[in-house]
């Protein structure tokens, strides 16, 4: 049972290794994501949020259920590490 975890890992991480080279380069501005999403939110953000910052109108309005959600795990990691570290004994209230 555990080779057959370490297969499945292995596994995993040639198919990633293998899916990074079809990825663009950093910074590269004849990717999808900078020719067709980028100009999008730069021209139309401020018109449609009314919020002169690019990047709160993004996370706020563009992406404010993902960004929520995002709070909400963080948020439920910390309480679960509070909760395992924290010590508390049966009889605390």
């Amino acid at each position: 049972m555990k080779w057959l975890g370490i297969t499945l890992i292995i596994l995993f991480a040639v198919c990633m290794f293998y899916a990074l080279g079809d990825m663009p380069g950093y910074g590269d501005v004849s990717s999808p994501a900078s020719r067709h999403v980028s100009p999008e939110y730069i021209e139309r953000s401020y018109k449609d949020t009314h919020t002169p910052n690019l990047v709160t109108a993004v996370l706020a309005d563009y992406r404010s259920y993902d960004t929520f959600g995002e709070t909400i795990v963080i948020f439920t990691a910390g309480m679960v590490c509070l909760l395992l570290l924290g010590g508390w004994k049966s009889g605390d209230r």
